[in-house]
C-alpha cells in the first residue's frame, strides 16, 4: 500500500494532452488506460484529499462512518411527501477513488437486460454483449477467468472467507422461502441469494484508486492534483480547450491539447457543465449564467435506488465482531412473478442500520441485526438544479423516490419477503423478535414504514444521459453534444439505472471511455 509520498510533487504545467476531472470509479479507469496505452501527458484533477493510508478508509468494517465525514461531499436529497418530507443524505466520495473509497465495497453488475435497455434507450453499442468484455477487463476475480468473469484486472474482487452468522442465515432463509442460492451474482444469472462480491483484498478495501491509480502514480506522463476544485470549463469556438480550477488557493486555467474528460459524478458533472454555460437555456438565464450551448437534458433524468434502512431484529445472544463490510451476503428476487428480471435487492447487516427516523419511532437499542432492502428496478425519475451560480452553491437534488405507484407496490412486496425471511428456521437462534417494526403492520402501515425508512443506495445517475434524443447530453461515444473535445465518463451518462450498485457499471464506462479516446485521437 503506497504512502502519501507516493504522489510525486510536480509543477503544474500550462497544458496537458488530456485532463480528467474527478478521480472516482470512471476517472481512475480512464487515467490508467491512457497512461498504459499512449505516451500522452495526463492531468488528473481531484477536489478532495489523497486519502492514502487512512485507517478508516482502508478498513472494510469502518465504511459507514465515512459518510458525512471529511471525505464526503455532504450532499442531500431534498424532502418530498413521498418520503414523509425527510431530508436524505447522499454520501459521495471527495477523495482519490471517489465513492469507491467510502462505499460498502460491493461489486455487482446487475442483469444483462439492464444494458440491453441502454441500447433501446438510444445508447447504441451498449448492450450486454458489448459491455461484458469491459466488465471482465476491470476484474481480478478470486474465482478466476470465465465467460462472465475476468482475472488479472486492476480491481481485486473477493467474497467473505468466513461468513458472519447473520450473513449465512440470509442464504439459508432464502432457500427456505423458495429463492435459489447461487454461487455468483455476477455469473450467468443474478436471481437468488449469494455471497456478496467485495472490493476487498487481504482484509483491506481495494478502491479504484488502489487498483487503477496507485500503480501509475510515479509515471512521468501523469500529474495528480488533489484539493483542486474545478470551477468551469474553457470553451473556445465550440471546443473545450481547458479547465479552470483552484490550485494552491488561486484560480488557475490549465489547457488540454486533445480532450477534457469529466468524471466528477452524477452531481458535479452536470453542475460543472452548467457553471460553464452548457445546459438548459432557461435554467442558465435564471442563474445569470451566459449560455454557450443549450442542452436541456443537463441535470434531468436523475435516478437512484430507494432503500429501506431497515427491518431490525433483536439478536438472541451476542453476534460477535463485525466481519467483511458488515454484511457479506445479498439477495435478488422479483416483486411479482411476471417481472422480466429481479427488481428487489436485500442484504444482511451485522448490527443496527436503521435510519434516524425509524430509531426515533422504535426501540432499536441493544444487540440487534438488520436486513436492508430496496428497489433496484425503480421507475421514479427526478432532477438536479443549481440554486446559485457559485461553484459550491446550494443545489436542489430531488430523486422523487416512490412517486411511481409501481415503485411503492414493489417495496411493499419486498417488506413482506424480508419479514418472511427473518421468520425462517435459518434465523432460529439469531432472531429474538422484530423491533422495527415491532408488530404486524396493515397495508397502510407498511407503506408508512417504507416512506419513513426510505433512504438511498447512494446510486445517483442519469443526469447527463447518453443517446440521440433531444434530452441526451452525450452521444454513445460519450462526447458531449455540440461541444468538441469534451467527454463524460461517470454515472451521469447512464440512460436507465441498472439493477445493481453503480461502482461496477461506472468503472466499465471508464474503461470504454479510454478506448474511445484512443480510437478517436
Amino acid at each position: 500500500m503506497p504512502t502519501a509520498a507516493s504522489i510525486p510533487d510536480k509543477p503544474l504545467e500550462k497544458a496537458y494532452d488530456y485532463i480528467v476531472v474527478g478521480a472516482g470509479s470512471g476517472g481512475c479507469a480512464v487515467v490508467r488506460r491512457l497512461i498504459e496505452g499512449t505516451d500522452a501527458t495526463v492531468l488528473l484533477i481531484e477536489a478532495g484529499q489523497a486519502g492514502i493510508a487512512v485507517a478508516e478508509i482502508d478498513d472494510p468494517t469502518q465504511w459507514v462512518g465515512l459518510g458525512r465525514g471529511g471525505f464526503d461531499w455532504g450532499y442531500e436529497y431534498a424532502p418530498s411527501p413521498t418520503v414523509n418530507d425527510r431530508v436524505i443524505g447522499i454520501p459521495r466520495g471527495r477523495v482519490l477513488g471517489g465513492s469507491s473509497a467510502i462505499n460498502a465495497m460491493l461489486w455487482y453488475r446487475g442483469n444483462r437486460l439492464d444494458y440491453d435497455a441502454w441500447e433501446e434507450a438510444g445508447a447504441t453499442g451498449w448492450c450486454f454483449e458489448d459491455v461484458l468484455p469491459y466488465f471482465r477487463r476491470c476484474e481480478d476475480w478470486e474465482g478466476g477467468e470465465s465467460a462472465y468473469r475476468g482475472a488479472d484486472g486492476p480491481l481485486k474482487i473477493s467474497t467473505s472467507p468466513n461468513l458472519h452468522p447473520v450473513a449465512a442465515a440470509l442464504l439459508g432463509g432464502a432457500a427456505e422461502i423458495g429463492i435459489p442460492v447461487i454461487d455468483d451474482p455476477n455469473g450467468e444469472t443474478n436471481e437468488g441469494a449469494a455471497p456478496s462480491n467485495l472490493n476487498v483484498f487481504d482484509g483491506m478495501r481495494w478502491s479504484s484508486a488502489t487498483g487503477y491509480l496507485y500503480p501509475i502514480l510515479g509515471n512521468e506522463c501523469l500529474t495528480v492534483l488533489t484539493a483542486s476544485l474545478s470551477t468551469s470549463l474553457v470553451i473556445e469556438n465550440g471546443r473545450c480547450v481547458g479547465v479552470r480550477h483552484v490550485f494552491d488557493g488561486r484560480a488557475t486555467e490549465t489547457r488540454a491539447n486533445c480532450e477534457v474528460v469529466l468524471a466528477a459524478g452524477a452531481i458535479d458533472t452536470p453542475r460543472l457543465l452548467m457553471l460553464s454555460g452548457i445546459g438548459d437555456a432557461k435554467e442558465l438565464r435564471r442563474l445569470g449564467i451566459s449560455i454557450l450551448h443549450d442542452l436541456p437534458g443537463v441535470g434531468q433524468n436523475l435516478q437512484d435506488h430507494p432503500l429501506v434502512q431497515a427491518c431490525v431484529f433483536r439478536a438472541d445472544g451476542p453476534l460477535g465482531p463485525v466481519r467483511d463490510n458488515g454484511g457479506g451476503t445479498m439477495l435478488n428476487w422479483k416483486s411479482r412473478a411476471d417481472a422480466d428480471r429481479p427488481d428487489l435487492h436485500a442484504f444482511s447487516v451485522q448490527g443496527n442500520s436503521a435510519v434516524q427516523s425509524l430509531r426515533e419511532r422504535y426501540d432499536t437499542s441493544g444487540t440487534v441485526f438488520s436486513i436492508g432492502f430496496g428497489l433496484m428496478h425503480s421507475k421514479s425519475v427526478g432532477h438536479l438544479k443549481m440554486l446559485s451560480a457559485a461553484p459550491l452553491g446550494p443545489l436542489e437534488i430531488q430523486p422523487n423516490f416512490l412517486t411511481e405507484r409501481s415503485d411503492m407496490e414493489a417495496m411493499v412486496a419486498g417488506f413482506h419477503t424480508i419479514m418472511d425471511l427473518a421468520g425462517t428456521t435459518a434465523f432460529r437462534g439469531l432472531n429474538a423478535g422484530a423491533v422495527a417494526p415491532d408488530r404486524v403492520l396493515n397495508d397502510a402501515e407498511v407503506e408508512d414504514f417504507v416512506r419513513t425508512g426510505c433512504s438511498t443506495f447512494f446510486h445517483p445517475c442519469g443526469t447527463c444521459k447518453m443517446g440521440g434524443d433531444p434530452m441526451a447530453v452525450t452521444d454513445p461515444r460519450l462526447r458531449v453534444h455540440g461541444i468538441d473535445g469534451l467527454r463524460i465518463a461517470d454515472a451521469s451518462v447512464i440512460p436507465v439505472i441498472p439493477t445493481c450498485n453503480t461502482h461496477a457499471p461506472v468503472t466499465m464506462i471508464g474503461e470504454r471511455a479510454s478506448d474511445f479516446l484512443m480510437e478517436d485521437s
